[in-house]
């Protein structure tokens, strides 16, 4: 898999989980460990997004 073909799958993922998240903070009696664990998972993502980003700017330099 390709870095571009990796991050797109990342950023679905990622875009997925924020939905997620959305919706469990509308449901009237929303679990906070289920929201605080979709939120981590969310940083990760974010955070591994941004480090493929990186490496893509590095290789195409």
């Amino acid at each position: 898999m390709s870095f571009e073909n990796h991050l797109a799958t990342l950023e679905l993922r990622h875009d997925a989980l924020e939905k997620e998240i959305s919706q469990e903070m509308l449901r009237p009696a929303s679990d906070p460990l289920k929201l605080a664990e979709l939120k981590r998972r969310k940083l990760s993502l974010k955070d591994e997004i941004a480090r493929l980003k990186g490496e893509i700017l590095v290789v195409s330099s």
